[in-house]
């Protein structure tokens, strides 16, 4: 073994700090910043978007924050003019609720908060849970510019469920309203007590604010249920937000750890973590926006490539988009594939879509299955029953927008869009393996 690469984590252990970040991680801004933590603590240097990078360099070790985005690097330290990208993209949002403007309601005693549907959830996983609220507040600074800090509350507020006294009918198809049943409540009193803001600006990083100071925020709720090793012999994981944050912890973990070995290598290696992708990544930060291909250019331009460089580096690239799939459901069995279907345990995904809705061709595949012999795990195909629609994800747009070979892979899961995910321990060490011989191949 490469004295400069530390061994790959066993899958306890894995899962375990998998745990601990999507603790971390509430919103996609805390995804971001608890990433960009690990990566300070590893001797990353931030990068501003809005200055000039000659005064830093974009080699080694760097990274950059947009909103709820990030984007890490290490480049070799002997880089040639053509040296291409190994790009691990992943997303850090997942589907749920977004607080509205004028959020705080009330109603017969209860204090309710204004959500509105983000993504696609499984509407009835969020009921009768205990829930945070967390984000980013807007506030005004000072001197009257304006200023960015984290806000996250414990368990605080909670969908309650109809009682079956009341609806007879409940167990043969819960029928939810997207407006009128899933506004949580967060509180009892009077009326003129309650202040979903106030309760968002005492619970902000660094201590609470003035309230009459937020202007503006973007807040969502949160699984509150810490994420759970269990089953028989400590095989399963259950979580909130394991779409994606599964991947994002592989690549940044897998970053992290072969960092000395990309720094020693051929190949930049970049993780790109987009927000928006449960909405379509149509965002400034998300995969379908600028921001990846303005960090590309920006790192091309401070090595002294021409343009005609930067393209033979692009053509040269591939992009790993990890995003978790799905296993077999054993009560659901009939709506897989009835060739191809993952099990837990035996590996990440190799997505594949005819229509490319997953961006994988056979050559994207050779270079899949080429990282997992040399990281020594074992993968599965995913397909897509033909009578259900296939989902998609950033792989397709990456390739689009930048013309970079992109195969797209990840965890399976059951429970996909649940407010508490499953998947298996094993599949999450495989994928950081694998990720890292990705970067360093």
């Amino acid at each position: 073994m490469d004295p400069r690469r530390a061994p790959t984590a066993d899958p306890l252990s894995t899962a375990e700090d998998l745990g601990r970040y999507v603790l971390d991680s509430p919103s996609s801004f805390h995804a971001a910043h608890a990433a960009a933590a690990r990566l300070e603590e590893a001797g990353f240097t931030r990068l501003d978007e809005t200055v000039d990078w000659s005064r830093t360099g974009v080699r080694g070790r760097r990274y950059v924050l947009r909103d709820g985005a990030l984007i890490a690097w290490v480049t070799p330290a002997d880089v040639t003019p053509a040296a291409g990208f190994r790009i691990l993209g992943a997303h850090t949002d997942s589907p749920g609720f977004k607080l509205k403007p004028r959020p705080t309601t009330t109603a017969h005693g209860w204090y309710q908060a204004g959500v509105e549907v983000y993504g696609g959830p499984l509407l009835n996983s969020w009921l009768d849970r205990e829930l945070r609220l967390a984000g980013r507040l807007v506030l005004r600074g000072d001197d009257g510019a304006p200023v960015e800090r984290l806000t996250a509350t414990g368990p605080v507020a909670r969908i309650p469920q109809l009682a079956i006294h009341l609806d007879r009918e409940a167990n043969k198809g819960l029928q939810l309203d997207r407006q009128q049943h899933v506004q949580p409540i967060w509180g009892v009193g009077r009326p003129e007590d309650a202040d979903v803001l106030a309760l968002l600006a005492e619970h902000a990083a660094g201590g609470p604010v003035d309230p009459a100071r937020i202007l503006g925020y973007d807040v969502v709720l949160a699984d509150a249920q810490p994420p759970a090793v269990f089953g028989h012999g400590g095989t399963l994981l259950a979580s909130g937000r394991l779409d994606n944050l599964s991947s994002v912890h592989a690549g940044l973990s897998a970053l992290l750890r072969e960092a000395g070995a990309v720094g020693a290598g051929r190949h930049i290696a970049v993780l790109a973590a987009f927000d928006h992708e449960e909405i379509g990544s149509g965002t400034r930060s998300g995969a379908a926006g600028p921001f990846l291909e303005d960090v590309l250019v920006r790192v091309a331009d401070g090595l002294g490539r021409t343009a005609a460089e930067h393209r033979r580096a692009l053509a040269g690239s591939v992009c790993l988009s990890a995003d978790a799939g799905h296993l077999v459901h054993p009560n659901y069995q009939g709506h897989h594939d009835p060739v191809n279907r993952p099990v837990p345990g035996a590996g990440p995904l190799l997505k594949i879509n005819a229509d490319q809705r997953y961006a994988t061709d056979a050559v994207g595949a050779g270079i899949w299955a080429e990282a997992c012999g040399r990281a020594g795990v074992g993968y599965q195909e995913f397909v897509s029953n033909n009578r259900v629609p296939c989902g998609s994800t950033i792989g397709p747009l990456t390739a689009a927008r930048l013309g970079i070979r992109t195969i797209d892979v990840g965890i399976g899961l059951l429970s996909m869009h649940s407010a508490r995910e499953l998947c298996h321990v094993d599949d999450v060490a495989a994928l950081g393996a694998v990720a890292g011989a990705f970067f360093t191949g």
